[in-house]
């Protein structure tokens, strides 16, 4: 069975107003601004793409002078992210919590009861859409999408896909894989894609379907390398590397990389923080980083972020039962 998870405008990326330089130092509008520093969560271990990404974040928010207190960023990746989201629960009506989601957003709460309902979560900005590559270690035989397969199969259950957990997004593409091509993984979970990435060169493990992020210096190295990728057309980054789609295989699967609040955060918060992003998505260094680590700048913010993301969680849900599990509330 196909499964592909596609986004309304895949590819409607950043138009040229996008690619505008902000002068550094700019100035937030006049209005409520934070009076402590300002807790970025992170729903992930350390070392992986949305803890690379919300640390890139903080970093140009900084260099920009884009908020009047410091961004501290920490990590609560516990239980998929159920640590993370239910500390924002925890800190409904706060002004000073922000976090920066992936696909977890969706899944955790789909999996396990928690008693977190992202609807009721404020919706801040998406940033970029990430995507997914397979990786195998660049001392493999594997050159081809037909290797792998054929390499899987004939090592029958002892193959090992390297991943961030369970119900996590890489471990939904693996599902999507073996779907498709009849195989099946030993999957064996890291604390962060950074980790995956390692376990990769290192030998530990067979395989990823890691962000192109946390694989990109290993790449360069020529340690890993790319067999295919699960986007509609072929990266700029890796010119040379086939879709799942144009193989015949149409697997297409997006992580988005957006920031929520709390619920109940005070609107002119909630306005402060989406100016912030606003601000950092047009500023060249984000815009070069999206470029040369395969990201798709698209930003979203508001009801149609809100939107967006009861879409994804729709559409999690039905892969979910897909593979043979019964979301949560269902």
């Amino acid at each position: 069975m196909t499964i592909a998870l596609t986004r309304r405008s895949a590819l409607a990326l950043a138009t040229a107003s996008a690619l505008a330089v902000a002068a550094p130092g700019m100035a937030l509008a006049e209005g409520w601004a934070p009076q402590k520093p300002v807790e970025m969560v992170i729903m992930a271990g350390q070392g992986g793409g949305a803890d690379q990404l919300a640390r890139l974040f903080q970093s140009i928010i900084q260099q920009e002078g884009l908020s009047r207190m410091p961004i501290l960023p920490v990590n609560k990746g516990g239980g998929s992210g159920a640590e993370a989201l239910r500390y924002m629960e925890d800190k409904r009506g706060d002004a000073h919590t922000i976090m920066a989601t992936l696909n977890s957003y969706y899944t955790t709460p789909l999996r396990t009861d928690i008693g977190v309902d992202i609807e009721e979560f404020t919706p801040v900005a998406r940033m970029a859409l990430d995507t997914f590559v397979l990786w195998v270690n660049a001392d493999s035989d594997i050159q081809t999408l037909d290797d792998y397969v054929a390499a899987v199969k004939a090592a029958g259950d002892t193959w090992k896909m390297g991943g961030t957990g369970t119900g996590q997004e890489d471990s939904l593409v693996t599902a999507m894989l073996e779907q498709q091509f009849g195989i099946k993984h030993t999957y064996v979970p890291f604390d962060g894609g950074g980790g995956v990435a390692k376990a990769v060169v290192g030998g530990h493990v067979n395989s990823s379907v890691n962000n192109p992020a946390e694989a990109m210096g290993f790449f360069k190295a020529g340690k890993m390398r790319p067999i295919a990728t699960l986007t509609p057309e072929r990266l700029a980054a890796f010119p040379d590397t086939p879709t799942m789609t144009e193989l015949g295989h149409p697997l297409v699967y997006w992580m988005q990389r957006s920031f929520v609040a709390p619920p109940e955060m005070p609107a002119e918060a909630v306005a402060y923080y989406t100016e912030m992003f606003e601000k950092l998505q047009q500023t060249e260094a984000w815009q070069k980083y999206a470029s040369e680590q395969a990201l798709l700048t698209d930003f979203l913010s508001g009801d149609a972020l809100q939107v967006y993301f009861l879409e994804e969680r729709a559409k999690h849900a039905d892969l979910l039962r897909a593979m043979g599990e019964t979301p949560t509330g269902s």
